[in-house]
């Protein structure tokens, strides 16, 4: 136990952990006045931290790995067992590639544009109902876009049961029981589907272009040269694929902001673009999207007067770096104008990681996630028109991840 760093007092910080969700790190971060404190999780001593300078030591490759970090339960639901997440040195690097490879501005703008077209599709559908729920909605725009641009088969009939397995996957990330077992179940469902997509490829039965990620991960080899087993491949493009579907929280959050905020509607329909980057920023930091990462500690350290011990795991706090008084005015408040002039780092803005994207495990696909956000802000404001009928619009910070509790229903729904 280090004698410098505060330790929370309780046998075991589990069942603590569950009840504060979101929260359970900034408060104590909070209540000791400390970037770091030790707690006992699941059997084991932790150090938990959070903040920019805390965020900067975490993704030194040099002091953590993130070998053995991820729980098999995250792997089994999340991540896939074994996948890129899991992963450190030369073979995490040359992984990377891939993955940076299929999401360039290019492929961004892409993906942008289908969203765009898909989502002025569902209008027509729409206006002949009495109400639709957005987050519903957007898995199943996501989930066909995402395939699409893959050039993954999907058909219509599939697309309601896919677009529900990516979401479970990523439901199930801090769940236990019902939807736990939801997620395995969804998780198993996809890798036998993709993995059926790769063999088809590899056997010619499937012609795809090769600047496509179906192509990418169908004939991609390691750094040793061997091509990937065609269900690490399945594992790994489901890893492009999930967290493009994952953007529907986003999207949902994004809709919730615009009704809570509306003085910021006209900014957006004058269709300056840097309003609709600045919005969907702010949308990133203000509303929870994962809690915390982990990694292992690679060899003993000093950090802090905290002495990190070699195996030790260690929790960074997103959410609450996100909202850390020491580098954002007013945190609390929800201000897009924020971002206009900001000279941020790559450690203090960190809704889906940080470091660099190229070298560390930042998540490669923020400047996709930034695009169809934009892309669907831009809808949501200056394509169609609609009403937000009473209902639950609060979020749980307990439940990881969250989500409004309607899931935002929109009705009387029009083209404009």
């Amino acid at each position: 136990m280090n004698e410098r760093v505060p330790h929370d007092r309780s046998l075991d910080n589990s069942l603590a952990l569950m009840q504060e969700g979101y929260l359970f790190i900034k408060n104590r971060v909070e209540q000791y006045q400390s970037d770091l404190f030790e707690a006992r999780l699941l059997g084991q001593n932790v150090i938990c931290m959070s903040g920019e300078e805390a965020a900067k030591v975490f993704y030194d490759s040099e002091r953590f790995q993130r070998n053995g970090a991820a729980p098999k339960r995250v792997q089994k639901t999340l991540f896939g067992v074994d996948a890129i997440q899991t992963m450190d040195g030369q073979s995490h690097l040359h992984r990377k590639i891939l993955f940076m490879s299929l999401m360039t501005p290019p492929h961004q703008k892409r993906l942008a544009e289908l969203v765009m077209k898909e989502w002025q599709h569902c209008i027509k559908e729409w206006e002949g109902q009495d109400q639709i729920v957005l987050f519903d909605e957007a898995k199943k725009v996501l989930c066909r876009v995402a395939c699409d641009w893959a050039v993954v088969p999907l058909p219509e009939a599939e697309l309601k049961e896919r677009a529900d397995d990516f979401s479970s996957m990523v439901d199930a990330f801090g769940a236990v029981g019902p939807r736990h077992w939801k997620g395995r179940r969804a998780r198993a469902r996809a890798e036998e589907w993709i993995q059926r997509v790769i063999e088809n490829v590899r056997a010619g039965k499937l012609v795809v272009e090769e600047d496509t990620a179906l192509h990418a991960m169908a004939f991609h080899k390691d750094h040793e040269g061997n091509k990937l087993n065609s269900r690490m491949g399945a594992i790994e493009l489901i890893n492009v694929l999930r967290p493009i579907v994952a953007i529907s929280t986003f999207i949902t959050f994004a809709a919730l902001a615009l009704h809570k905020h509306p003085e910021y509607k006209e900014k957006l329909e004058s269709r300056d673009d840097d309003w609709f980057e600045w919005f969907a920023q702010e949308v990133r930091r203000y509303y929870p999207f994962g809690p915390f990462m982990g990694a292992r500690v690679k060899k003993d350290f000093t950090w802090k007067e905290g002495h990190f011990k070699e195996g030790q795991l260690v929790l960074l706090d997103l959410y609450g770096t996100n909202h850390d008084s020491r580098l954002w005015n007013l945190p609390n408040e929800f201000k897009p104008e924020r971002f206009r002039n900001r000279e941020g780092s790559l450690y203090d803005f960190i809704p889906q990681g940080g470091g660099d994207p190229e070298k560390g495990h930042r998540c490669p696909g923020e400047g996709i996630t930034v695009e169809v956000m934009k892309s669907s802000l831009d809808f949501l404001v200056n394509k169609v028109q609609y009403n937000v009928p009473d209902q639950d619009l609060s979020y749980s910070l307990v439940k990881m991840p969250t989500l409004p509790g309607s899931g935002f229903i929109m009705s009387s729904i029009q083209a404009k």
